[in-house]
């Protein structure tokens, strides 16, 4: 099955790059205007049990700061045309670059942020049992706009029934959830509410 998906991934993400090399240049020229340098948005991601990876994506927020030097909440510093590459998903294409790379998978749990790494279950950690992805099972069946403790399940339940059909399945619904532009945001936050561990 690994093979299998680490072949799929190369093949599928080479295609939709070459196809989508217009629409990446064109998306990179635009926050390199809108947003200015760097185009890209970096950040080190837990992988493949938890081992941790560069994830890149195109930058949706600019650098304002407070008085004091801080950085302005996400809310505050995610701008209209951020908002755009977001909720039509644009922001996403450089991590096929990571699929190439052998960082991601097409499809699989989001890679989080490394400091939620001791704050998981024993259960929730198995999340990480499979390469984290672009978009996943819990991307289709709400993505940002439910639950930690629901994604983290879908995420599980991933894990443990991963294969090439269902792989498939979830790439195509995918892209219908892109199109209708469902749970890109939880209410009253930019993405998604901090995680703090299970009380």
């Amino acid at each position: 099955m690994m093979i299998l998906k680490r072949v799929f991934d190369i093949c599928a993400s080479a295609i939709a790059l070459s196809l989508l090399a217009p629409v990446f240049i064109g998306t990179a020229i635009l926050v390199r205007i809108k947003l200015g340098s760097p185009i890209l948005f970096t950040q080190i991601r837990p992988g493949l049990h938890g081992q941790p990876f560069k994830m890149m994506k195109f930058r949706t927020m600019t650098d304002e700061r407070d008085s004091q030097g801080e950085l302005l909440p996400d809310a505050e510093r995610l701008t209209v045309f951020g908002k755009f590459l977001r909720s039509s998903s644009l922001d996403e294409l450089p991590e096929l670059l990571n699929v190439l790379k052998g960082d991601m998978s097409l499809v699989g749990p989001r890679p989080l942020l490394m400091e939620y790494l001791p704050l998981y279950s024993v259960e929730q950690a198995r999340r990480h049992h499979a390469k984290p992805g672009i978009t996943g099972w819990a991307q289709i069946n709400g993505r940002n706009a439910i639950s930690w403790e629901q994604k983290f399940s879908l995420d599980i339940w991933y894990v443990d029934n991963q294969s090439l059909l269902l792989d498939i399945k979830i790439l195509f619904l995918t892209v219908l959830k892109v199109f209708k532009r469902e749970g890109i945001s939880a209410a009253g936050e930019a993405t998604m509410t901090k995680f703090t561990g299970n009380h």
